[in-house]
């Protein structure tokens, strides 16, 4: 599909949006964008106020279909007009290609991809442990202040670095446990699947339970990877350390957990001795 000017760009419901791209359509909505191919597409319904893409399906199969509502009614006309009047021309080009593509079945679903930008449960966890860090800070803070207050200086003084080193070792401990506990979650009670490299470096493909394809993003060349996902939550995904690895990070993490607590008592108690004017 080759895109013209002609095509327009729908706004509907809720910030949604659908655009013609040189290889297909684009649906963005709050939280995901959808990508689909040209050669998935099998016809483009205008119907009033809304826009319904219909996907090809196997024979005696349902189609999928996507739909933009809420849209220019006007603006929907030629939307749908434009893109089914390209539709041919990707499918006589594909034929050509194919030698016998008319009698080929295609599921058009399986070609959809679905980018997902809704906060996951890790980025969750990674705000909350923000929040953490900065309350931590917050309370190093007021302890170095009411050190001062109790009029012990060098308490005061002491507290700050005893207290940021705390800080630092619960935010990285809290991290590297709470990291090594989502993917031992996802590993128990996750679905594996293999995701495969896409033509963009980092970036790989893996089909859910419902036969959606996702995108992985994952720091790595090799062509296949094993991934572990959520399958409440198929966006959740993780993948999976070797067992070296998690025993490494569990150990690592636990032990500076262990440390930043100690090094907040530590801050805790030498204010308190302060306050009550025994120094420390």
């Amino acid at each position: 599909m080759s895109i013209t000017s002609s095509i327009p760009v729908l706004q509907g419901r809720g910030g949604a949006v659908l655009s013609a791209e040189p290889d297909g359509l684009v649906l963005e909505r709050p939280g995901d964008e959808l990508t689909i191919p040209a050669r998935a597409i099998a016809r483009v319904h205008a119907e009033a106020r809304s826009v319904t893409v219909e996907l090809k399906a196997p024979a005696g199969a349902t189609p999928s279909v996507h739909r933009i509502e809420d849209v220019s009614e006007a603006a929907a006309v030629v939307f749908a007009d434009g893109v089914n009047a390209l539709l041919p021309e990707r499918n006589e080009e594909h034929a050509e290609n194919a030698g016998n593509a008319e009698n080929e079945e295609i599921d058009g679903a399986s070609l959809v991809v679905l980018r997902t930008f809704a906060m996951t449960r890790r980025q969750k966890f990674l705000r909350r442990l923000k929040r953490f860090v900065i309350g931590c800070l917050g309370g190093v803070v007021a302890l170095c202040v009411t050190a001062a207050a109790a009029g012990d200086a060098a308490v005061a003084v002491a507290v700050v670095p005893t207290g940021f080193l705390g800080t630092v070792g619960l935010g990285a401990g809290v991290y590297c446990v709470g990291t090594w506990n989502r993917e031992r979650r996802l590993l128990k009670h996750g679905i594996t699947v293999v995701a495969s490299l896409t033509d963009r470096p980092g970036a790989y493909l893996y089909t859910d339970s419902t036969g959606t394809t996702r995108v992985l993003s994952h720091l790595g060349f090799a062509p296949f990877v094993r991934a572990s996902y959520d399958p409440r939550d198929p966006s959740d995904v993780v993948v999976p350390e070797s067992p070296f690895m998690r025993r490494f990070n569990i150990t690592l993490g636990s032990f500076i957990l262990f440390c930043g607590l100690n090094g907040a008592v530590l801050a805790i108690w030498m204010t308190v001795m302060a306050v009550l004017g025994e120094g420390f």
